[in-house]
């Protein structure tokens, strides 16, 4: 018998102007949904990038300070090719743990930029349901991503935000996970699947410090791409997990 063939995806909401996307690293928006970026900004709709750090750890042959540079100009020019003009990083060290402290960083950038949807790296233990383990870095910041989105709308939780105009924001409709195994939806990525790659590709140095150097980032996003696009019934797609806050 053959293998079960995954379920269709439902194509995601697009009746929203703005979106903040909040991730662990510098690339980590990169690897699967940038293409999708570009289809929003692409209709106009404002996008925010914030890193929670700036990947200092993340090339095994560059020092820390040195990669921290390096890494955040890389971030910006990859923001900038998919139509995205703010990128705040939040100058955590690589190492992240959840808790509290990081739910407030999150919690206090949202009510600054008071999102329609908060997007977020996959944070299920796994990349494939079963054996490719997620990093821990992943799994700390979406799991307090969603834990703020809800944090920003009560003025009781972190009132020493509410200052100079910043109020709480109660208005994000739904957390969305990139990549996540469990995804439902997803997204037509075919018209800006190039301005991903784009995307992707700014990160270079980070890139040629992974493994042997050979990576290929149009084999990569092709190899997820195109089974989501199936899914979709295109040529390639992005997978999203939906979080409803119910909130609105």
């Amino acid at each position: 018998m053959g293998q079960p063939q995954p379920a269709p995806l439902t194509p995601l909401a697009e009746d929203w102007q703005r979106a903040l996307a909040v991730v662990a690293h510098p690339d980590d928006l990169e690897f699967g949904a940038a293409a999708a970026v570009a289809r929003w900004t692409g209709q106009g709709k404002e996008i925010v990038y914030c890193l929670v750090t700036s990947g200092e750890a993340g090339i095994d042959g560059t020092t820390p300070e040195r990669a921290r540079v390096v890494r955040e100009e890389e971030q910006r020019a990859s923001a900038a090719v998919v139509g995205v003009s703010t990128v705040e990083f939040l100058g955590r060290p690589d190492g992240l743990e959840y808790g509290v402290p990081l739910r407030r960083a999150i919690a206090e950038v949202i009510r600054r930029h008071r999102p329609d949807v908060v997007i977020t790296n996959n944070f299920r233990d796994t990349w494939d349901g079963a054996y490719a383990l997620n990093q821990a870095d992943h799994i700390a910041t979406g799991r307090a991503v969603l834990d703020a989105a809800r944090d920003a709308g009560n003025r009781w939780i972190f009132p020493e935000q509410l200052t100079g105009g910043v109020g709480p924001w109660n208005r994000v409709r739904e957390v969305w996970a990139a990549a996540s195994p469990l995804s439902r939806h997803g997204v037509d990525v075919t018209a800006t699947f190039a301005a991903g790659l784009a995307s992707l590709r700014a990160h270079d140095a980070y890139l040629r410090g992974l493994g042997d150097g050979g990576f290929d980032p149009a084999e990569f996003l092709e190899s997820i791409s195109r089974p989501v696009g199936t899914r979709l019934g295109v040529r390639y797609g992005a997978a999203f997990e939906v979080f409803p806050l119910g909130l609105h």
